[in-house]
């Protein structure tokens, strides 16, 4: 099992702890941000393979801006995946 910690940016949230194993999110807590919404997101998530959740938040905006808190999941994972295979 991995764990990282991804220090967001231009979103409301400024961290995301991602916990995964075997190619699939175990965990995934955000701190700050709207945290109904990315609670339910954490929920979700929780047992999907890595590229499907990339498939699915990539590139998502939130308003005017070039990403959002899905869009920053997604970047965390690919740390993660990247760590992974060290």
């Amino acid at each position: 099992m991995k764990k990282i910690q991804y220090n967001t940016t231009g979103t409301c949230s400024f961290c995301i702890e991602v916990t995964g194993e075997n190619g699939c999110i175990v965990d995934v807590k955000f701190y700050g941000g709207c945290h109904g919404n990315l609670q339910g997101i954490s929920q979700l998530v929780k047992g999907m393979k890595y590229e499907d959740v990339i498939a699915r938040l990539d590139h998502i905006r939130c308003g005017m801006k070039e990403t959002s808190c899905p869009h920053q999941l997604c970047c965390a994972i690919r740390e993660l995946i990247a760590e992974e295979k060290g």
